[in-house]
């Protein structure tokens, strides 16, 4: 079944894309609240997906280890929104970014050091749609777990909207963010 995006392109139907702004005052406005559960992809609010108890699990997991890893050299931002342009505000499950004070505005993309997606019943959603929207916003690194396979995919190096290096690591291999130095997380760590 396509998406109402693919149906859209290829109608060529106008519609409102949403900017940041607007979509924060929706929530000024009291039109959206702490209890919905949306993000603003390239102009269109997204519904999440409930948080299931692996999926918290994992993210908990791999923030702890993280966390663990890089001590007060970074912040490990969890489910917190990151703002890549004006139509597009994700809320990624984990960002490493860089330790400055966003008390007044969002981390942008290039503080952005390292992304995690965990994917529980959200794989195709991550893979398909976000991956590519990481990448064209030139975050440097992403990680994404697919839960129910207990996979581990880490892509680098984004040029042209895709990421020129993917690998999969083993369950026992070690892996290390590029730009995060002395953080080094075995998938085996966050499966246990």
């Amino acid at each position: 079944m396509p998406t109402v995006l693919e149906v859209r392109e290829r109608a060529a139907l106008p519609y409102h894309r949403w900017s940041v702004n607007e979509y924060h005052q929706m929530a000024v406005s009291g039109l959206l609240d702490e209890t919905d559960r949306v993000e603003l992809i390239e102009g269109e609010l997204i519904d999440m997906a409930p948080i299931g108890s692996k999926h918290a699990f994992r993210v908990d997991s791999i923030a702890r280890a993280l966390q663990r890893s890089a001590g007060t050299s970074f912040l490990i931002r969890v489910q917190n929104p990151v703002l890549l342009s004006e139509h597009s505000e994700p809320q990624p499950d984990i960002a490493v970014v860089k330790d400055k004070n966003y008390a007044e505005s969002h981390p942008e993309a290039e503080d952005v050091l390292l992304i995690v997606e965990v994917s529980d019943t959200t794989l195709a959603y991550d893979r398909d749609v976000k991956l590519s929207l990481y990448a064209r916003h030139g975050i440097p690194e992403v990680w994404l777990l697919d839960v129910n396979a207990g996979e581990l995919t880490v892509y680098r190096e984004p040029t042209e909207g895709q990421y020129r290096m993917i690998r999969k690591p083993t369950v026992t291999e070690a892996v290390s963010p590029v730009f995060v130095p002395g953080v080094t997380i075995a998938l085996a760590q966050v499966l246990a």
